[in-house]
Order: structure tokens, then sequence, then C-alpha cells
């Protein structure tokens, strides 16, 4: 600017712009001389960088910058409870709804003080729930828990399908009935001896075992082993000399019926007796579907398993035709149950639809606990009494003895 007040243009031999040209805009843009302007234009003092500042060119009427207080005024964020600041700085309406106000529904200001923990089961840590479930399970105090029922049971457990859970099952109920007030026997009636395992009943060569019973006619009592630990709980245990068995009773007359004749003749007292059979339809399975007077089917939760119950349900009703007639199928227990896949869902509907309530409804889920409990010789209910494993086979028994109550009643 000139002192006679006229406006000085720039030029290119000068290559000077004056301040008024960069502040009205009148620049002209990306040229060389607009640089060249910018670095010869005076600088005054810069606006110092500290609370309230604001950037030219960024200003807008009554704006502030979030969480960069101005004198005098309350920033966003900092505000005292139950009034909003305006944004121009002015004092706040007396007018104004209090915070309480405008949120009216469910709130309730909360007191840090009053909390107190709850005491309901649901929101118990996992620890005490488990050790609660082990404490159930367990019966340490010993009373009769579970009704024994009006009259003895005796349940063969057979599935010709291997790897379903006959085993497993067979052991589990007998223990959690035992440890409940129930006087409870268990036949091995495989030649692996895998339910003399799992009880930790010594098997091994030489050992008098159910195959004395069935070819030589020893008394079931001499065979029998108590289960350590477990009071009320008998097993008589199996060798490999059952193997031949099938082969020895071929030439015997009346065979099919050497268990039953020898459960006849057991004086002890019992609510229970389980016969695990072995995975066959053979002669062994024969003799146990004779003895019995209910069969217990585990059924694993997967198609091959399915397959085979067709054949396993003809055989039952044969034997109940011409040599039992008592038998009945009363109890179907599910198996390695996998919630995550819809296969178990589809196999559990079919099952129930089919057979209706003779299917227990406690479910028996795949569980690690259970698969590792025999290699300690022991049934998951004492390996591991809190585990999800031993609580199902908990419920499956405890449903098993009411409903043998139940059966007692109506008889």
């Amino acid at each position: 600017m000139r002192d006679d007040g006229t406006r000085q243009e720039g030029t290119a031999e000068t290559g000077t712009v004056s301040r008024e040209t960069i502040v009205a805009g009148d620049s002209p843009a990306n040229t060389s001389e607009s640089r060249v302007a910018a670095q010869a234009m005076p600088v005054d003092d810069p606006a110092p960088a500290g609370p309230g500042w604001q950037s030219p060119g960024w200003q807008s009427p009554g704006w502030q910058s979030p969480g960069r207080e101005s004198p005098g005024r309350e920033s966003p964020g900092r505000e005292s409870p139950g009034r909003e600041s305006p944004a121009d700085g002015s004092a706040p309406d007396a007018t104004a709804p209090a915070f309480a106000e405008v949120y009216s529904g469910d709130f309730q200001p909360v007191d840090i003080g009053s909390l107190t923990v709850p005491t309901d089961e649901s929101d118990d840590p996992p620890l005490a729930m488990e050790a609660r479930r082990a404490v159930q399970v367990l019966n340490p105090s010993g009373n009769v828990a579970m009704p024994r029922p009006s009259r003895p049971r005796i349940m063969g457990v057979a599935n010709q399908k291997g790897g379903v859970g006959k085993t497993t099952t067979a052991v589990n109920l007998a223990v959690a009935l035992a440890l409940h007030g129930n006087r409870v026997v268990v036949i091995d009636l495989d030649p692996q001896g895998n339910a003399s395992t799992g009880l930790n009943v010594p098997h091994h060569a030489g050992v008098p075992d159910v195959y004395d019973c069935l070819v030589d006619t020893v008394a079931l009592a001499d065979v029998a082993q108590p289960v350590e630990g477990i009071p009320n709980l008998t097993c008589v245990p199996a060798t490999i000399d059952l193997a031949g068995a099938e082969i020895e009773l071929v030439s015997v007359v009346a065979r099919e019926s050497r268990l039953a004749r020898a459960i006849a003749a057991y004086e002890e007292d019992y609510d229970y007796i389980f016969i695990d059979c072995p995975p066959s339809l053979g002669l062994l399975t024969v003799n146990a579907l004779v003895a019995a007077k209910e069969v217990l089917i585990p059924i694993q939760c997967e198609y091959y398993a399915l397959e085979g119950l067709n054949q396993l349900l003809n055989n039952i009703n044969m034997v109940r035709a011409h040599l039992n007639t008592e038998l009945e199928i009363s109890t179907i227990l599910l198996t390695m149950y996998d919630r995550r896949t819809r296969l178990a869902d589809a196999v559990e509907q079919d099952v129930r639809n089919h057979f209706g309530d003779k299917v227990l409804k406690a479910v028996v889920p795949r569980n690690v606990r259970v698969s590792e409990a025999p290699s300690y010789g022991q049934s998951v209910m004492t390996y591991d009494p809190g585990s999800r494993g031993a609580t199902s086979y908990f419920e499956a028994a405890l449903e098993l003895a009411e409903r043998g109550a139940m059966l007692g009643e109506q008889r």
C-alpha cells in the first residue's frame, strides 16, 4: 500500500505481492509468482498456541475445539451434572431439563458403596459349581439318595455296534447307583474285560471269572469280587478264557440259559444287576438277553449306530418270542453327544421319535474325563466327579432309579 492509498500490484520483475492481495484471495493460484510472494511476505507476530487459540481460516463464530478450554468457558465433556453448556458459551438455561429427567426410564443413580454380591448359585464361580456337583455325585454321607426298586432289576447293556459306550455306561451307572445306596452287581460278559478294568478288579489269567460259571457251573457268589472304595458294588470279572466259551458251549444242553441259572442261584441281596455284553450277537449276548428282564441300549449319536440298531431289535424280538417272554427294551441312553454337530441333533430326534419315553432325558456328551478314567482303574464318577461326564451319568442313574421306583408302584 502506497502512502497515497493506492493499491500496488505485484509484478514479475519485482517478484513481490502485497499482504492485502493474499488476504483478499486475489493472488494467482499455483503460480511461481505466488510462491515467491509468500516467501517475501512479511510475517506478523503469530498468535501464541495455547488455550483458546484458533487458526486463521478455520474459525467459525462460536466454535471451540473440543478439549481446549478458554478462560471463562466450560469445555464439552466437563460440564456440571444435570446441565448442558450452550455451544456459544452463555450461561446455562435454568429451564433446561436435568440429566435424570431426560433419562427418566429404568435408569437410577447407584451408590457404589451399596452394591452387594448376588448369592444366586448361577453366579457362583466355576470352581464352586464344580465342587457342588462333585459332592452331589459322591454322596459322602452314604445315605440312600436314589430310590431302590421294589424288585431286583436285571438289565443287559447290549448293542452289537462296538464303541458306543456299553462298558462305560454299565460301569458308571453301577457306581452312581451304588454311591447313593443301591446294591449293584456288574457281570462282565465281554472277553476283553473292560468293565473289570474300569472297576479296578483283577481279571488276569487264573482269576475265577464268569467263564467258570458258564462252563463249569461254579456259583456266581464264588467268583464275585467287591469293588474297592465303592460300597454296595460287586463285580464278576471276565478273563481271556471267556473268548472260547462260545465254542465250548455249542454242545452243552440249554447253552443259552447258563447265565440265567447262575443268577437265579445267586443268594446275595441286590437291587440291580448290569450285564455288560460283548459287541456281537453271539451266544454270550444271547445268554445275557435270556438272563435279563430289561435291555438298556446305549446309542452313539452317529449314523452307524442307528444302522445296526434294527438288527439288534430283531434279535431281541426273537429271544422274547422263543426264550424269554419277560424281556423288554426299557431304557435307551444317548451317548457321545456332540452339540456342535447337526448330525447329533438329527440322531437324537430320530431316536426320541421312534422310542418315545424309553429314551432317558439325560444325554451323555463327549467328555475327555470319561475316556481318561479307565486308565486309572476308576469310573468317571470317582475320577472327576465334578466333570460334565460324571454329572450326565449321575442324572441318567437318578432317572433310571426313579423310573424303577415308579414301575414298582404301578405293578
